[in-house]
């Protein structure tokens, strides 16, 4: 029979010198060293990001700048192709109307010279002058004055010492001004000197 051996020993727990017990200071500073290492790292995310999104802003900062030079462009040369268009096509019919008021001019000329009365004639060309300035359309002056290509076509030349070089001396076809547009040069005669050899 097995003998029963009750031991009145009391069980002992040895502790190992080399664990030291948790001290709570210790523990408050490694979590707060923890935490700040993890701010540290979201500090640095979000300057990351940051950095990334003034990037993208610079880029599409610079783009609307672009576009909207581009846009003032094309508003410009939009609005300088209209008033181009519209002055091209007021000239055009200026031109036209013009030509009707030399055969005015002309008719009233022949009507003169040939003693015919020539009161209609004045009362149209009065109204037509007044229509022409009116729009802003003036004559050219060019008799005595001299020679300018902006203004005047010099269709023939006369020898003339008392004059200076490139004096208009006839006026064979009036031009016009329109707000400061030549729409008609003025066809002209201009004088030379003779030279002497």
């Amino acid at each position: 029979m097995a003998e029963n051996h009750e031991s009145d020993e009391i069980p002992i727990t040895i502790q190992d010198d080399s664990t030291e017990e948790e001290n709570p200071e210790n523990q408050n500073t490694s979590k707060e060293e923890t935490k700040q290492h993890q701010d540290e790292k979201s500090i640095k995310e979000l300057e990351n990001l940051l950095a990334k999104e003034k990037e993208k802003t610079s880029f599409f900062e610079e783009k609307f700048k672009h576009t909207l030079a581009d846009f003032q462009n094309l508003e410009r040369k939009t609005k300088t192709d209209i008033e181009n268009g519209v002055n091209e096509k007021i000239d055009k019919f200026l031109i036209e109307f013009l030509q009707i008021y030399d055969d005015f001019i002309r008719a009233k000329d022949v009507a003169v010279e040939n003693k015919i009365v020539s009161d209609g004639f004045d009362s149209i060309l009065k109204n037509m002058t007044s229509l022409l300035s009116k729009f802003g359309v003036t004559p050219i002056e060019s008799i005595g004055e001299i020679f300018d290509p902006n203004y005047h076509e010099a269709i023939s030349v006369v020898e003339d010492d008392s004059l200076d070089d490139n004096t208009i001396t006839k006026e064979i076809r009036k031009g016009y001004i329109s707000h400061q547009r030549v729409i008609r040069p003025a066809l002209v005669e201009i004088s030379k000197k003779i030279k002497s050899e």
